[in-house]
């Protein structure tokens, strides 16, 4: 059995340089998406609904190309088909979207544009698992955040710097300002380029060679406990169907139904699977899912936390900054639009704080190894986060947002390097698909309960939703105690130390 080799600098550089291009396509989808939306006739009440593209395409698309790219071997090799696939089809999205000119094709080409961006960014994380050994693994996803926080910063940025290059920034004919149109197709050249860079540069390990190196992990045999599954199945039932009666008796606020469908959706799962409908992909993802390493199964708390906190600064730090920082709860006044002005002038510069932090991750690693590292980055950032009930000039919320963009650099790499570490060779990809089920989950968990939440606790001020994100993030570092550390992960050799 052989070690897997180490890669360059610039290998590693390479290998992930694609990320750019998919973050800078999701950034100009977050930035923008809502204006079209909104240009196109809908009701602000109606956006949270067509947002739900994002979570769910994600939670179905990721683990099945991830099953299937582990079953993949061609020309191009193992992941690569995919991240072309998936890119071309996510640039025909972007030059179509400012076009789009109804409501409802709009909508359509969202989910087309999240599920091709899903298809490109699933086998990116199995694809560092897959090429580096464990010591390089932390350097190899910590590039990753480095171009994440680099695309996030200049899509977000670009509509305001084309307006400062002369571009129109008021609605044409079709509704759609030309800043707009013109970064939606900038960013489409972007993410076709990167993604062709990456395919083009690198290269893939064969998977009978994958499963001679000496970190593979072997797999181990699966068998499901189908009386236990199907118990299960029928418990989560039970809580769905109490969840909707709840929200239906008592006159609860109807995003709770989506918390309701999310456990139907799980219970019938665990159903299937106990039923034992033969050995088709869905049966083969739910066996995965429902015999999950131990390793994985902690990791999944320590992402349930620090999603829960990033969904809910998402959501609720506009409102929240509004009406503290500015003194102002109504969207149509000049003291809110300030207001939410200035949440994107934070929130991007914690993208790039996140950056820089990517840059500074690896050390923290070499000295600490993952756990503490993460740890210490986890708590940075929810000690930002409660920090917003104590500030109170708005340019000093700028110092918590370092704390935040080292909070988002590492969760965007360090469970992963602690996740891939844990896993066969030949199922990287179904469990990296599978481990986005603990990106998903919590945000859609946060979109149901949030707003109960500030109600009854908080008498609906939204600013406490921050301090419920700063508290779920420091809880979250705790939970990454319980994640073994693997032998290799924080210390390198004197040729990887010269890689980084």
């Amino acid at each position: 059995m052989n070690r897997k080799p180490n890669l360059s600098f610039w290998q590693i550089w390479n290998m992930c340089f694609g990320f750019l291009g998919i973050q800078f396509a999701f950034a100009l989808q977050n930035a923008n998406v809502s204006r079209i939306f909104q240009t196109l006739g809908a009701s602000v009440a109606d956006i949270p609904m067509l947002w739900i593209a994002a979570p769910l395409t994600g939670l179905i698309v990721q683990p099945l190309i991830g099953y299937a790219s582990d079953r993949t071997w061609g020309r191009l090799g193992r992941r690569r088909p995919y991240f072309l696939a998936g890119a071309v089809l996510a640039t025909l999205g972007l030059l179509w979207m400012p076009n789009s000119g109804a409501l409802w094709i709009a909508a359509v080409l969202l989910w087309v544009m999240d599920a091709s961006i899903n298809v490109s960014m699933e086998p990116f994380r199995a694809f560092v698992g897959d090429q580096l050994p464990t010591g390089q693994r932390p350097l190899g996803y910590a590039m990753q955040s480095f171009f994440i926080g680099l695309g996030a910063v200049v899509a977000s940025l670009l509509p305001y710097l084309l307006a400062h290059l002369g571009v129109s920034n008021t609605a044409g004919a079709e509704g759609i300002p030309d800043t707009v149109r013109d970064a939606f197709y900038i960013g489409g050249v972007v993410l076709l380029g990167s993604v062709l860079w990456t395919v083009l540069s690198t290269r893939e390990y064969p998977p009978d060679q994958l499963r001679l190196f000496a970190d593979a992990v072997a797999p181990e045999p699966i068998e499901v406990e189908r009386p236990n599954a199907a118990r299960y199945g029928l418990l989560w039932l039970a809580a769905a169907l109490l969840c909707a009666w709840l929200v239906h008796a008592y006159h609860l606020e109807h995003e709770l139904y989506l918390l309701a469908g999310g456990l139907a959706a799980f219970g019938f799962s665990q159903l299937w699977l106990s039923a034992g409908r033969g050995g088709g992909m869905f049966t083969q993802v739910m066996t995965d899912l429902h015999n999950m390493p131990p390793a994985m199964r902690r990791l999944a708390l320590v992402q349930f936390f620090s999603w829960f906190a990033m969904f809910a600064m998402w959501i609720y730090t506009t409102a929240g900054v509004a009406q503290v920082h500015f003194g102002s709860s109504d969207p149509h006044s000049e003291a809110y639009n300030n207001g939410a002005n200035w949440v994107g002038v934070l929130f991007g510069a914690y993208n790039g704080f996140a950056a820089v932090a990517a840059l500074v991750i690896p050390l923290m690693v070499r000295r600490w190894g993952l756990r503490i590292s993460h740890l210490v980055n986890l708590w940075l950032g929810g000690t930002g986060l409660v920090s917003f009930l104590l500030i109170r000039d708005p340019i000093w919320l700028l110092l918590p947002m370092v704390g935040v963009g080292f909070t988002w650099a590492s969760i965007l790499s360090l469970p992963y390097a602690m996740l891939s570490d844990n896993l066969p060779a030949e199922k990287m990809g179904v469990y990296m698909g599978i481990f986005n089920f603990f990106v998903v989950i919590p945000q859609l968990l946060a979109a149901s309960v949030l707003g109960v939440l500030l109600r009854v606790f908080f008498h609906g001020q939204p600013i406490y939703a921050l301090l419920l994100g700063g508290v779920s993030l420091l809880v979250a570092g705790l939970t990454v105690l319980r994640v073994s550390e693997p032998a290799v992960a924080g210390s390198l050799s004197p040729s990887e130390r010269g890689a980084g």
